[in-house]
């Protein structure tokens, strides 16, 4: 078992990942099954809730005219309006690490209100 935060050296001695975030373990597997599975797509912009069900998006940006996601999937990307790029080790990790860790969703905050 090795912890670090140097990816690089990560890539280049381990087989098996466990990204942790907030003591949560966020994505777990062999590095290769996680490459393989992740993809980085760009293409015309999209709402994210318009992607077929079976991508996960991990991470998420757009400008007016572009959309681009990192997502989990492990069927292939057959739209032919996207671009899919591999990803690497480090584009993975850091995907996670910004993602909000699972069941630690902000509080809702509560209603301001002037008091007299």
């Amino acid at each position: 078992m090795l912890s670090s935060h140097l990816i690089a050296d990560l890539e280049r001695v381990c087989d098996y990942l466990v990204v942790l975030v907030a003591s949560q373990v966020q994505l777990a597997g062999e590095v290769t099954e996680l490459l393989a599975t992740h993809h980085r797509l760009t293409g015309p912009r999209r709402n994210p809730r318009s992607l077929p069900s079976d991508q996960a998006v991990i991470e998420e940006s757009h400008t007016d005219k572009q959309s681009t996601f990192l997502v989990r999937t492990g069927q292939p990307i057959l739209d032919p309006a996207w671009t899919v790029k591999p990803i690497t080790l480090d584009d993975l990790v850091l995907a996670y690490m910004a993602a909000q860790p699972r069941g630690c969703e902000p509080a809702a905050r509560s209603a301001l209100r002037v008091v007299s």
